[in-house]
């Protein structure tokens, strides 16, 4: 197995800065790898621990085409839609709707700031599952925001290479107090 399913030992959020964000993912090839079972576990417990929606293995310093979409309602993301957890190996958008829509962004390795970003509002995706099944969803919304997003990080990209000005950038505080409407405690 390739050292790119190996993730930092500490398996710590890798900070914009940190050359793995830049890197192209490599495809995985042994599905049924311990290492790559145990990094899914781990990425499962560090999204719910972070209040994340989705996470790349490329933010933990793993090199590998693994990322997980996790909708939920939280302190982050205070309106997000629920659903199961979803974990996607070399995963690919096989279409996409005309339609693009701007929405407010933000990352777990960009911390405190959020970025207005243009999505495609729907996509089709094809993935394999944990188990190696391969999987082909419609996703929309949040939902396919959060995909697009994780998809980047596979590529070397990161949401602010999509603003298309400076001018749609804020502050996570901002961003709680005057978009979603919660005032600091």
């Amino acid at each position: 197995m390739s050292e790119a399913l190996t993730p930092d030992p500490a398996l710590k959020i890798a900070q914009l800065g940190n050359p793995i964000l830049r890197q192209v993912a490599q495809p995985i090839e042994q599905i049924q790898d311990d290492r790559l079972q145990a990094l899914i576990d781990q990425l499962l417990s560090l999204l719910s621990d972070s209040n994340g929606v989705g996470i790349a293995a490329p933010q933990v310093a793993a090199s590998c085409r693994l990322l997980i979409v996790a909708s939920r309602p939280n302190a982050r993301y205070p309106n997000a839609p629920l659903m199961s957890p979803t974990v996607m190996i070399n995963p690919q958008i096989v279409g996409q709707s005309s339609t693009v829509v701007k929405d407010w962004e933000g990352c777990l390795s960009v911390p405190g700031i959020r970025g207005l970003i243009p999505r495609y509002q729907e996509i089709e995706v094809e993935y394999l599952d944990r188990s190696g099944q391969l999987t082909r969803q419609q996703l929309s919304g949040f939902v396919a925001r959060i995909f697009q997003h994780e998809f980047d990080h596979l590529n070397g990209l990161v949401f602010l290479d999509r603003l298309e000005s400076l001018q749609e950038i804020i502050t996570d505080q901002e961003y709680l107090s005057r978009i979603v409407g919660i005032q600091p405690a």
